[in-house]
């Protein structure tokens, strides 16, 4: 262990957990660990031996690595920041970044959502063919006898992806010349929804495939993106890429079937917990974009391999795949500038659906395979706000008033009426995902989730995985300061009432104790005080002035919407009467609001398997009426109003 007498007090960031810890002079990285409730795989308790503590140092100085930290530790390993933590001790305030593989247990990640309720009309179709193989007599190339075999079958003529023929004539002779081909429809569909095209019979030499089409004299030829072993089936990719958490689901294109899903935490956290503070990092590095790109892509691959392991299939087997996400983490991943979006007046650098080349990207995928990131509709309202129109049919009920909103860090909000479409972006901030909340933590076992305060004034509370109390997460600070209101113990202003059951003061700020040291994981009592009721005030009030201000631009009444749509990780599990209690949702009839999980991620699988849905989001994007709160006339004087916080 390197010397260590000049270390002080210093504070590390836990990331993706979203803890904190303070440790004193000689502590490890390990020490905060177990400091903050954060379940770290450490076979030999930290004693060196196991190295099954395995993170990384972001920012900030630490140790330099020990004898043992190179002795298991590659030189790339270590060049990249990773260390072991019961080895490494912080030299100044650190942020580290926990690889999932060192947590023992992991974090609650909102991959459910709605099924994908649309028939199977993929670009990507199959085409089975049986070549007649070489002769002296017939020398024709092995790309020119494909294209030929394609033909005969009655096919338009087919490209074939250069990827595809580097393993082309391999593939063939290796396949006793039957293959089955992953075909791309060139021109896409998104001019005109056309009719889902049905495939043939078997016909010919045992093919099976989309019916004979003919393509008009100068148009681009559909393409083969994959060329496989007779009778593979054809997989897509779909990925909610968010802020914090990424869902990942494989699809049968053949059927629109979700055989496998999974999903991760963003691993761009440990570079910025918003995207304002990721901007901010490519601004400061000038290899920012590209980190945090290969980082990403980095854990899409990985999760695409336990989908395809899942499934039985390989990644060669993925020939389309579609990503939404907000405008900047769809610019990070396609590898776009983003410093224009951190800056007035907040401009996207393109709006357009744009399909990329998934080896471009660094995604393992079939050869040719595509990636299609649909259409963004504003600087901060992105694809996975479209997804989410789109699965949710609000665009749709454009002759009743319909609300839907994405809870995030940052939250979009769409409202329909009268034939019209509006949205708005919300900066609610991370208080939902427990980030500035001085207990606050994601949702990760042992995080508080559920608040009750009974007539005693005393907390009843429900944890994930019914663990030990360790903090809380966005769900459960929205109750306590739900429950905080109704039993009196703040006013409407957020501030706490002298005397009040449960209420003590801490160096002159008063807060309100939900769990005991003596009844906690990691010996620390829980509390909430009145920073963190004033960070749930802020995001409240940008979602409830985002609703508002949609209402004031349609000429409608909160008693107007017929139907109120929340979707997200952290919609999933928000209690509805909480919300409406403190002022973020109007007081409707429950029966009209309707939490759908993650509406975005199926909404990128309606766009992966059929052709219509696909033009549909383009044409969703098209429509829509942005309206930007912070230059309208009414943001002002609703968000103060809105501050409140309402019985």
């Amino acid at each position: 262990m390197s010397d260590t007498s000049r270390i002080g007090s210093f504070r590390v960031d836990l990331q993706p957990v979203g803890r904190r810890a303070e440790l004193g002079p000689g502590q490890t990285l390990l020490d905060a660990t177990r400091a903050a409730g954060v379940e770290l795989v450490s076979l030999c308790s930290g004693e060196g031996w196991c190295h099954s503590c395995l993170v990384r140092a972001v920012s900030g100085l630490v140790s330099p690595p020990s004898l043992v930290e190179k002795a298991a530790l590659s030189p790339e390993q270590l060049a990249a920041g990773f260390r072991l933590a019961c080895e490494t001790v912080p030299l100044s305030d650190v942020k580290v970044d926990i690889p999932p593989e060192s947590l023992t247990t992991q974090q609650r990640l909102s991959i459910e959502g709605q099924d994908v309720a649309v028939k199977a009309d993929p670009l990507v179709t199959p085409l089975d063919v049986t070549l007649a193989p070489p002769t002296s007599h017939d020398l024709r190339a092995d790309a020119t006898r494909l294209s030929d075999a394609c033909a005969t079958l009655g096919h338009a003529p087919v490209e074939i992806c250069s990827e595809v023929l580097r393993t082309l004539s391999d593939q063939l002779r290796s396949q006793g010349w039957q293959a089955r081909l992953a075909v791309r429809d060139h021109e896409g569909s998104l001019k005109d929804a056309k009719a889902p095209r049905e495939l043939a019979g078997k016909s010919g030499q045992g093919a099976v495939g989309p019916a004979p089409r003919f393509a008009p004299q100068g148009a681009s030829p559909d393409k083969v993106v994959a060329v496989l072993a007779p009778g593979d089936r054809l997989f897509g990719l779909a990925v909610d890429i968010s802020t914090t958490k990424l869902a990942a689901y494989l699809v049968d294109l053949a059927t629109s079937h979700t055989v496998a899903k999974t999903g991760e935490m963003n691993p761009q956290i440990g570079y910025g917990e918003d995207v304002i503070s990721r901007i901010g990092y490519c601004a400061e590095h000038a290899d920012g974009r590209i980190v945090l790109q290969a980082r990403l892509v980095e854990t899409l691959n990985t999760l695409a391999t336990q989908l395809c392991h899942e499934a039985g299939a390989t990644q060669l087997q993925i020939v389309d795949a579609v990503a939404v996400g907000n405008t900047a983490m769809h610019h990070l991943f396609a590898g776009l500038p983003v410093d224009q979006l951190g800056r007035a007046p907040y401009v996207a650098a393109v709006s357009d659906p744009l399909d990329l080349r998934a080896s471009d990207l660094g995604l393992v995928l079939a050869p040719g395979a595509s990636v299609q990131l649909p259409a963004n509709i504003a600087g901060f309202v992105g694809a996975d706000h479209v997804a989410m129109a789109l699965a949710t049919g609000a665009w749709e009920e454009t002759d009743r008033c319909v609300v839907a909103l994405d809870i995030g860090t940052n939250t979009e909000v769409t409202l329909t009426k009268g034939g019209r479409i509006w949205c708005c972006s919300c900066a609610s901030g991370p208080a939902f995902e427990g980030a500035h909340i001085q207990d606050g933590m994601r949702a990760a076992p042992g995080a508080i989730e559920r608040v009750q305060i009974g007539e005693d004034g005393k907390p009843h509370l429900k944890t994930i995985g019914d663990q030990p109390p360790v903090g809380i997460c966005g769900s459960g600070i929205l109750d306590a300061v739900s429950e905080l209101l109704r039993a009196g113990i703040i006013n409407r202003k957020g501030a706490f009432r002298e005397g009040a059951p449960g209420v003590s003061a801490e160096e002159g700020v008063y807060q309100y104790t939900l769990a005991p040291a003596e009844t906690t994981g990691h010996g620390r009592s829980v509390v909430v005080n009145r920073k963190d009721i004033n960070e749930v005030q802020l995001a409240k009030a940008a979602i409830r002035t985002g609703v508002d201000v949609l209402l004031h631009e349609a000429g409608a009444s909160w008693e107007e919407i017929e139907e109120f749509i929340i979707a997200g990780a952290f919609g999933t599990y928000l209690d509805v009467e909480s919300s409406m209690n403190i002022g973020m949702f109007p007081a409707l009839p429950m029966e009209r609001f309707r939490q759908v999980g993650n509406a975005a991620g199926a909404g990128a699988r309606q766009i992966l398997v059929s052709a219509s849905r696909r033009c549909a989001a383009a044409t969703l994007a098209r429509k829509v009426t942005y309206v930007e709160l912070t230059v309208h006339r009414e943001f002002t004087r609703r968000f103060l109003k809105a501050l409140y916080l309402s019985s």
